[in-house]
């Protein structure tokens, strides 16, 4: 893809066009239903023969760890859950029709350690278990008869990483029937060249494959189809010849009049269809979602995406979801990224790992910027904390061990799956591998203008950090081969010491991880290099690092939403450092940050004691919004805004006076002595209208509880609803306080996926359909079965009034 430079002040402009992921070739089937599953070894399991019949039926995606039991004797780094060796096994039939066809198997993930059997033959191994990969059944198949299909999973180093991964085959799984001449696995490559508001140019580069023993003439057409529309703006065919059993690439270039653009605001998709003749007979065939875009890195201005200017907002997340695991619906996606994009936030670092297709698509759909990532780890293993975050005696089982066998093909994967999407703006070859000790090390750890060692100071006898440049360059070279339209980028932990060697001049644009007191300096002595920040702190001081400094254009918050592991000790599911918790809700740090980057305006309260001493006077960003305390106690009361003026009501009086904003702390506050009923901020414009306003209420005791479904209806096979259940008082009135124990009863087509409250150190069943509220509130994942029907959702608690959700499973 041409990379377009403008060579002023190190600005790099990239000009490209985009779509998306999965097979994209031949007829792909969803082959995720009906495998049965052992958790433990077996010794005959990749044999046909062997009887399955008394194993667990179940459906992909499946995660084993998420079903299991936390335990202080697991390791707190993946959650205190369990790993182990599992295996898949499915019987099915590939019609005799398809005969001289070729047939694949395509997993999108599967964690890790995975072996792959057909008809027990094996037909690879991938250890990699965040990798999409594909195998050939073709020539173990028998057409017409029933064929085993069997999946060994090795998840028995269950320590190997820094936060929870989950075990099995986590994601989709796709059974492809193609011709023998069929486009190659994610064989369609867009490449916008110039875009202007007049006209879009690009080619599209597409790669065949002819398995055949003689050569084959082939057509190959485009159609383009307007977003808005559906109208067809671009229909072009070009007749090429692919040799016998060979690949050959081939290049069309094509022009759209008038595009409209890819932008946060309105993220336009086109439809990219790719149609493959043999004989005047279509033999493949695919539909992708395009985007056009234009980004443009500069060393003293930022980031501008289609020319405009953009501070980049965004957060970290993993690829877990609280009580599901990391077997993730698309629904709950949705779902939590679309929170986040309603808070402010603009762009999302998949740490640190490439992740599932849903999320890249819907970042496309939804209009978020994306930092995919390859690795956390590179030739040797980071500290793995076993019973607590950086307590005790860490372990070191991980990635590492098979880095210098896969990584070039686990890189090249990532980008050859994901770079057709719109919303991905960098490339990220690896995130805190410089962290100083761990295990690199470089005598600048001991020079005196640190001012003291940096833990523990050089260690002669480790790893040298001069190694980071070696294989930076190893790892970016590989990227650019395949998609010089974006930047390499990296997340950077310890740039003191790296700055010493050859990495940073490996990477195009330069994460900083954590060190926000470097920028100023390392802007002065490093005038042509990019800047942001790829991992930061939620505090004031660290957001306006960014804001008051035009040349650093971002920053990406740890976390966004609450993930399984990195846990403290016991008991503890994870980390609690996102915007959202487990179950998605928005925190009050989220309301925080809405405050500070979100365009509308906005307004929040959250109360705890007020400090008794000037030593213990806090400004708190997680201050619940909770109004029920002992009349007379000097309460805190502190605001997340964006509103010039607020104006604290109490039972509908002014209490204490109106308040501008604080650009120290990021929160305006009042102490005032407790009083039962409704607590108000209003909002005002610097005219003193009203332009935002948020109340809490002192509730009673729980009453009843309250279900929301997110939809009315979902289809049959596998549509997901996701039901919010509330405990409330007998005026209605939320009661924060409430820990009350609920169940869930299903009376139709569909099954409890999880109840997930969001309480960290609840270390119970997350398998059952029993669960407590935690600040008074859960949520609830309903899957449809398979059938159409009313389904009948009852949630029941001792003394409380029940509350029941009705919903549709369509076709």
């Amino acid at each position: 893809m041409k990379r377009t430079l403008f060579l002023t002040t190190a600005l790099l402009v990239l000009v490209t066009g985009m779509l998306q992921a999965k097979p994209q070739f031949g007829k792909a089937q969803l082959f995720n239903n009906n495998w049965r599953f052992m958790l433990s070894e077996e010794k005959e399991g990749s044999s046909p023969t062997l009887d399955d019949s008394k194993w667990r039926k179940l459906d992909l995606p499946h995660d084993w760890s998420v079903e299991g039991t936390y335990s202080p004797d697991k390791a707190s780094c993946t959650g205190y859950l369990p790993g182990g060796i599992g295996w898949y096994r499915k019987t099915f039939s590939v019609p005799e029709s398809e005969k001289g066809n070729k047939v694949f198997i395509y997993f999108e993930g599967v964690y890790n350690h995975s072996e792959v059997f057909i008809n027990g033959t094996s037909v690879g191994k991938r250890p990699n278990g965040y990798i999409s990969f594909m195998y050939d059944l073709t020539p173990y198949l028998k057409f017409g008869q029933e064929n085993v299909i069997s999946v060994r999973v090795d998840h028995s180093l269950e320590r190997d990483s820094r936060w929870y991964t989950g075990s099995g085959i986590y994601r989709d799984t796709y059974l492809v029937y193609a011709s023998p001449v069929h486009l190659d696995l994610w064989g369609v490559y867009f490449k916008a060249t110039n875009i202007t508001d007049k006209k879009a140019d690009f080619s599209i580069e597409t790669s065949i494959k002819n398995e055949l023993q003689t050569g084959a003439t082939i057509q190959i057409s485009y159609e383009i189809t307007d977003p808005s529309t559906g109208k067809t703006l671009v229909a072009k065919s070009k007749n090429l010849k692919v040799d016998a059993n060979s690949k050959a690439t081939f290049i069309q270039n094509i022009s759209v009049v008038n595009p409209k653009r890819w932008s946060l605001e309105q993220p336009n998709l086109y439809t990219l269809k790719t149609i493959v003749k043999l004989d005047g007979k279509i033999i493949d065939q695919n539909e992708q979602k395009i985007g056009f875009r234009t980004l443009t890195f500069d060393a003293n201005k930022g980031f501008a995406l289609n020319g405009l200017w953009t501070k980049v907002k965004g957060i970290c997340i993993h690829h877990d979801a609280g009580c599901l695991g990391s077997a993730v619906p698309r629904e709950v996606w949705k779902r939590r990224l679309t929170n986040l994009k309603e808070m402010g936030c603009n762009a999302i670092r998949l740490s640190h790992n490439p992740q599932a297709p849903d999320v890249y698509e819907l970042c496309d759909e939804i209009g978020l910027l994306v930092m995919d990532e390859a690795f956390d780890e590179w030739e040797f293993p980071k500290r793995k904390w076993i019973t607590g975050w950086n307590d005790g005696t860490p372990g070191f089982e991980g990635a590492a061990a098979f880095f210098d066998e896969w990584s070039d093909k686990d890189l090249a994967d990532m980008v050859l799956r994901n770079r057709n999407h719109a919303s991905i703006i960098m490339w990220s070859i690896g995130n805190e591998v410089d962290y100083p000790n761990d295990p690199y090390t470089h005598p600048v750890l001991d020079h005196a203008s640190i001012g003291q060692p940096v833990l523990g100071g050089y260690l002669p006898n480790s790893p040298k950090a001069e190694r980071l440049g070696v294989i930076s360059k190893r790892l970016a070279a590989i990227v650019r081969s395949l998609d010089p339209s974006r930047p390499v980028t990296a997340a950077r932990a310890g740039v003191v010491m790296s700055n010493e060697t050859d990495y940073p001049l490996a990477l195009d644009v330069d994460g900083y991880n954590y060190t926000e007191d470097r920028y100023a300096q390392d802007h002065a002595q490093y005038p042509k290099r990019v800047i942001y920040g790829s991992e930061n702190r939620h505090g004031m001081e660290d957001w306006k690092a960014v804001r008051d400094n035009e040349y650093i254009f971002g920053q990406f918050l740890w976390t966004g939403i609450d993930y399984l592991g990195e846990s403290g000790r016991w008991p503890a599911r994870g980390s609690t450092s996102g915007l959202l918790n487990f179950g998605g809700f928005m925190k009050p740090r989220g309301h925080f940050r809405e405050a500070l980057w979100s365009t509308k305006p906005v307004t929040y309260i959250g109360t705890y004691p007020a400090p008794k001493s000037a030593g213990r006077n806090y400004m708190a960003m997680d201050a619940l919004p909770f109004w029920n305390y002992t009349e007379g106690d000097m309460i805190r009361v502190v605001c997340y805004t964006n509103a010039p003026k607020s104006r604290l009501m109490l039972n509908g009086k002014q209490i204490g006076e109106t308040k501008g904003l604080n650009d120290t702390t990021g929160i305006i506050h009042w102490d005032i002595p407790y009083q039962n009923g409704k607590l108000e901020v209003v909002g005002m414009d610097n005219a003193d209208k009203q332009t935002c306003n948020f109340a809490i209420q002192s509730s009673d005791r729980p009453y009843a509880l309250t279900a929301v479904s997110d939809v009315s209806s979902i289809k049959k096979g596998k549509g997901l609803a996701q039901i919010i259940v509330q405990v409330v008082d007998e005026k209605g009135i939320p009661v924060i306080l409430s820990e009350d124990e609920l169940r869930c009863t299903i009376d139709g087509p569909a099954k409890l996926l999880g109840l997930e409250a969001s309480n960290n150190s609840d270390m119970g069943n997350y398998s059952d359909n029993v669960q407590r509220v935690y600040h008074g509130q859960l949520i609830a994942y309903i899957q449809a079965s398979g059938n159409t029907g009313k389904i009948t959702v009852k949630f029941t608690a001792p003394w409380l009034k029940d509350a029941t959700v009705t919903i549709d499973a369509v076709e």
